[in-house]
């Protein structure tokens, strides 16, 4: 509609006491009337036409859906030859683009076929969770300054965990911690239809401990007593419940935020701040959910993914954020985000990625460093990733890396120098082929490049489908979200820890539901 303004009868030139007319004489006012008696009743029933009319086609317009059939979106062939094609001076202008990551629009992208996802089991398990005393959770967070020795958690915890949301993305996107995972698992059940309030029909215990969060708290204390503490309080008071002696333990578990390294301190070993929690020998008896498995001794633990920064609360964004992924140009064949690392092996793997990428055309480089870096901006993270063919994930502090779920998320076919970093980790979440989603180069230092560019273009756009249909089953949902159509990664993590409860439960002759 114009916003420009029409001009008020007042506005229109009048002469005092003719009402604007001037000259008007008795013949001309019977020569009007005579003209008024001929044009009303034909101006009267026009308008009466055109009021209908105008009422007709709003109520098509607005009233009645489109009945046009949804098409499916053209696939896309894959980028990789046109970037590989390109003058070395071309692609570097290409590389210097930005594409700003910004919501999706279901008008612009018409769903995937629904056949492709498979809804949550709502009924298959029941999870009983434990009211613990608010110290070993909810209770920490009044100090969320200090649950970390390295930054302020405060911002991190709002909002369930999820962080504080990229309102410029859309109401589904928060800047979330890498390690805040336990938060987020602990608002799911809380409101997951799998949760039941009868611990006498419940399959599986959950104990919400932010065992993460408390152990990135106490890194520098150098009382290892006082560090161990309250995990040695958790498991006595866990270890008192009926619901315990029932099974000893065996269908409680654990989700943690951290590394299982940070819960495995050993007398004798090296001290790098971590507590014994996993350790302690009731917890053997326990599962543990956490984002990375000790590779070997780890019997018990069972890798989770980080959590990205997207949490949709309802199956038509994904659906649609999987679509723009598919139709996402890939400006560059390869990308690393990442930070060079301390410790011969780790420094090794990252200098020679660093150099490669930097030294090809075809390479974007995110480099990191101490303090305020684009590496720690979400948007600048999914920027280069959704415009790369391949991610590389070099293993950084330890093997694992959050990296890999936001590569997942940008439909970033990942790029592994270590199977701990993904294939002996998250073995609940990845099809068991790794090569059907993921590239495996090794530490032999190989040219990347000359190793991707073997890779002929449809067996990319098969790995790139692979991965954007694996994002609902490596995604936590919102935990509002009562009813949302998918697999997310909670809903298969219980799926999976159910059935391995019942399956060990069995072996030892106890009767399950």
């Amino acid at each position: 509609m114009s916003s420009r303004k029409h001009p008020s009868l007042s506005s229109v030139p009048q002469t005092p006491g003719t009402d604007g007319y001037q000259g008007y004489t008795l013949k001309d006012k019977d020569k009007d009337t005579h003209v008024a008696s001929v044009v009303k009743p034909h101006f009267k029933y026009g308008l009466y036409l055109f009021f209908f009319l105008t009422i007709w086609f709003l109520l098509l317009f607005f009233w009645f859906p489109s009945t046009k059939p949804a098409v499916s979106p053209p696939i896309i062939q894959n980028s990789n030859s046109h970037v590989q094609n390109l003058p070395a001076e071309k692609v570097q202008m290409k590389l210097e683009e930005k594409v700003q990551v910004k919501p999706a629009e279901k008008a612009q992208v018409k769903p995937v076929e629904k056949a492709q996802v498979k809804p949550a089991e709502k009924e298959s398990v029941l999870v009983y969770v434990y009211e613990l005393p608010p110290k070993f959770n909810i209770g920490l967070l009044k100090e969320c300054r200090r649950l970390n020795v390295y930054t302020d958690m405060c911002p991190h915890v709002a909002n369930c965990g999820l962080g504080q949301p990229i309102l410029e993305m859309g109401s589904s996107w928060f800047a979330t911690h890498q390690f805040i995972a336990e938060m987020i698992f602990h608002a799911r059940m809380e409101n997951h239809p799998c949760r039941t309030r009868d611990p006498e029909k419940a399959d599986l215990f959950y104990v919400p401990f932010y065992g993460g969060l408390h152990a990135s708290s106490k890194f520098r204390e150098s009382n290892v007593a006082a560090r161990d503490a309250l995990a040695v309080e958790l498991v006595e008071y866990i270890h008192r419940q009926r619901w315990w002696r029932r099974n000893h333990g065996a269908d409680h578990f654990l989700a943690l935020g951290r590394t299982a390294w940070d819960f495995m301190r050993t007398d004798g070993g090296t001290d790098f701040g971590a507590n014994r929690l996993l350790n302690l020998p009731p917890v053997k008896n326990m599962s543990v959910l956490t984002v990375e498995r000790h590779p070997w001794e780890g019997s018990n633990q069972y890798g989770i993914p980080y959590p990205s920064y997207f949490h949709p609360s309802t199956s038509d964004e994904i659906l649609t954020w999987q679509n723009r992924m598919r139709l996402q140009r890939r400006l560059h064949l390869f990308s690393f985000i990442g930070a060079p690392r301390n410790g011969v092996d780790k420094a090794a793997i990252r200098d020679e990625i660093i150099k490669q990428c930097a030294e090809s055309t075809r390479c974007h480089l995110l480099k990191c460093g101490s303090g305020a870096s684009q590496c720690h901006e979400p948007t600048q993270v999914l920027n280069v990733m959704t415009q790369s063919e391949f991610c590389l994930q070099a293993p950084g502090d330890s093997f694992t890396r959050r990296s890999t779920f936001d590569s997942f998320l940008a439909g970033c076919i990942p790029v592994f120098v270590s199977p701990h970093t993904a294939y002996s980790q998250y073995s609940w979440f990845l099809p068991a082929d790794h090569t059907t989603y993921s590239v495996f180069i090794g530490d032999e230092n190989p040219s990347i490049e000359a190793e991707l560019l073997k890779i002929p273009n449809d067996q990319i756009q098969k790995m790139r489908n692979r991965v954007i249909n694996l994002i609902p089953n490596l995604t936590y949902i919102h935990p509002n979200s009562s009813d949302f159509g998918f697999t997310d990664a909670v809903d298969v993590a219980l799926g999976k820890l159910s059935d391995y409860v019942k399956s060990k439960l069995r072996g030892h002759g106890v009767t399950v539901h």
